[in-house]
C-alpha cells in the first residue's frame, strides 16, 4: 500500500524556533496566524467562513526522530509514556492536529486564533469543527493527564524534540 499526501498550505505563524513554544493550543489562544493555501484548493474554501472553529491537520517538518516512549510536557511525574498515549511530535508519522478559532477567510489566505504551529509548517488538510458531531459533554477520561488547564496554557517547549 503507498499513501501519498499533498500539502495543500503553509502555515505563517509568529514561532519560528521549536523552543520555548506553547505546546497547546491553548497556551497561544490570543496568537494569530495566517494559512496561505495553493492557489489550486482555493475553490475548497468556499462556504470555510461560516465555521468557528477549524481543525488543522498538518506535518511536523522540523521533527529529527520519533520514539515510541516520551515524556510529554505536560506529564507532572516526569514519567516515561507510550507515544500513542501523548500528543508529543514523535509519533512515527510526525502529523499533528489541532482545533483553533478561524477568523476569516480571503480568497486563499486563511487567518486564524489560537495557533501552536511552527512558521513554515506544511498543511495537509483543514476540516471545519462541527459541535453536533464532535463535542464531547461528559469526557470520564484523561489518562496519565492531570495537569490544569493553567498548566497547559502555561506550557512551553524545551529542546526534548529537536536534540
Amino acid at each position: 500500500m503507498k499513501i501519498e499526501l499533498q500539502q495543500i498550505a503553509t502555515v505563517k505563524s509568529p514561532f519560528c524556533n521549536l523552543e520555548n513554544m506553547p505546546v497547546q493550543p491553548k497556551g497561544a489562544k490570543d496568537t494569530y496566524a495566517t494559512i496561505e493555501f495553493k492557489e489550486k484548493y482555493q475553490e475548497g474554501l468556499k462556504d470555510l467562513d461560516g465555521f468557528s472553529h477549524v481543525y488543522l491537520i498538518y506535518y511536523f517538518h522540523k521533527i529529527k526522530k520519533t520514539s515510541l516512549s516520551v515524556v510529554p510536557f505536560n506529564d507532572l511525574t516526569n514519567t516515561s509514556r507510550g507515544v500513542f498515549s501523548t500528543r508529543t511530535p514523535m509519533h512515527p508519522n510526525s502529523i499533528g492536529l489541532s482545533v483553533v478559532e478561524l477568523v476569516s477567510v480571503e480568497n486563499n489566505i486563511v487567518t486564524i486564533k489560537g495557533i501552536d504551529i511552527l512558521d513554515g509548517t506544511p498543511l495537509l488538510d483543514i476540516k471545519p469543527y462541527i459541535e453536533n458531531f464532535d463535542k464531547i459533554d461528559t469526557p470520564t477520561k484523561s489518562g496519565w493527564m492531570r495537569s490544569s488547564s493553567d498548566d497547559v496554557s502555561l506550557k512551553r517547549s524545551d529542546d526534548r524534540f529537536i536534540k
